[in-house]
């Protein structure tokens, strides 16, 4: 493959997955529909505590823009602060049940939907898209 050809395969790649992440981003079915950063936040807390600033790193987002974001979750009852035994000004935030049960219902949703696309496929093109996953995670762990 030309460097031509491998930047055009780059382009095609990066809008391929921008619009599928987009589609299953915005297709909320059967349940609260969250905005994205929201949603993101969640998954962020799924398998650990977390702080604020921590979070607000990750998603490389202002504090008070994150601030905002862990506001609007509190609110709704997805996500709880508690207190640092050891620094009362720090603040940790954990998902609630009815958020672990919200980013669950979520993520199935979403799921369904790639899976939906997926029900025409030959198992030759399946196969091709497994081995597509396995090489795309190679380069998002690209460092």
């Amino acid at each position: 493959m030309t460097p031509a050809e491998r930047r055009r395969l780059a382009v095609d790649l990066r809008s391929v997955c921008m619009r599928i992440s987009r589609r299953v981003r915005f297709s909320s079915v059967g349940q609260k529909t969250l905005p994205p950063h929201q949603v993101s936040v969640l998954g962020k807390l799924d398998k650990q505590i977390r702080t604020p600033r921590e979070l607000a790193e990750i998603e490389c987002v202002s504090a008070p823009s994150m601030t905002r974001t862990v506001n609007a979750l509190v609110e709704q009852g997805f996500v709880r602060r508690d207190a640092d035994p050891d620094d009362g000004r720090q603040v940790h935030l954990q998902l609630t049940p009815e958020g672990r049960k919200t980013l669950s219902a979520i993520r199935r949703s979403r799921d369904e939907w790639v899976y939906s696309r997926m029900a025409d496929l030959t198992e030759e093109e399946c196969a091709v898209l497994r081995r597509a996953a396995d090489i795309l995670e190679q380069v998002v762990s690209h460092k």
